[in-house]
């Protein structure tokens, strides 16, 4: 196992080292699993980043935005990327989850979180909105991106959750798949649309839902139009498993 006096990690040109806004990291102490999307059920770390650029009315982690109901002295932290790696490294998972917020705010310390994360032998997968475009530095081997673009029924205006130019770069990097969330069939419609229009694949459809009951109910209100699609179906697994828990 690589120990923390062992990790590189590339610092800006005046020497100091890159930090990270972190909202919280988890999974090494306590193990989950990633609970969503083409990697559901696998053991998984997560490090969920702070800040958003898009205020979703049905976010469930404003914690890492919204800060009329939170205060970001409390809900987010600087941590340097070297402390990062060090713990990843720690555990012997090997997916690491980057999610947010909208962790591709934060590119530039990115990169070499990535680095050290591969060199430690974790494949990454981030957790985006697609609104934002990956640096090429961070489009490398044993990277994925579950991108989740936000229709208007999240509680978003879609001229600023969808973002074409910005889909077309994940498109293009071959190493995407496409997470909507769902609640009604009048959402699969305007799915259809987007990928059809955007050539948007893989689909995978996800019910709308912080409870197990309604993501039940969701799902059968569903499942049948999405597999009429040929699309992939994910629930949300942390949510059935540990209650929507934080830190789960």
């Amino acid at each position: 196992m690589t120990t923390p006096e062992s990790i590189t990690v590339e610092t800006t040109t005046d020497g100091a080292e890159f930090w990270l806004i972190v909202a919280e990291y988890f999974g090494a102490e306590v193990p989950t699993f990633q609970g969503e999307g083409p990697s559901c059920g696998h053991p998984a770390l997560f490090i969920r980043l702070s800040r958003c650029n898009l205020t979703c009315a049905k976010c469930d982690t404003k914690y890492t935005w919204d800060w009329s109901q939170f205060d970001p002295r409390k809900e987010s932290m600087k941590r340097p990327v070297a402390d990062l790696v060090a713990w990843a490294s720690s555990s012997p998972v090997e997916l690491v989850v980057i999610t947010g917020g909208e962790p591709l705010i934060q590119q530039a310390p990115l990169v070499p979180l990535v680095r050290g994360l591969i060199a430690v032998g974790k494949r990454i997968e981030f957790e985006t909105n697609g609104t934002i475009a990956p640096a090429p530095e961070l489009v490398a081997d044993g990277v994925r991106f579950n991108v989740s673009p936000k229709l208007a029924s999240f509680g978003v205006k879609e001229t600023k959750s969808i973002v074409p130019a910005a889909l077309e770069a994940f498109v293009t990097s071959g190493q995407a798949a496409f997470k909507f969330v769902a609640s009604t069939m009048a959402d699969l419609d305007r799915i259809d649309e987007l990928a059809d229009a955007l050539r948007l694949a893989p689909v995978w459809v996800m019910p709308e839902g912080t409870t197990p009951e309604v993501i039940t109910a969701t799902t059968r209100v569903l499942a049948d139009a999405v597999a009429a699609r040929h699309w992939h179906f994910s629930t949300r697994l942390h949510v059935l498993a540990f209650a929507d828990a934080r830190g789960r």
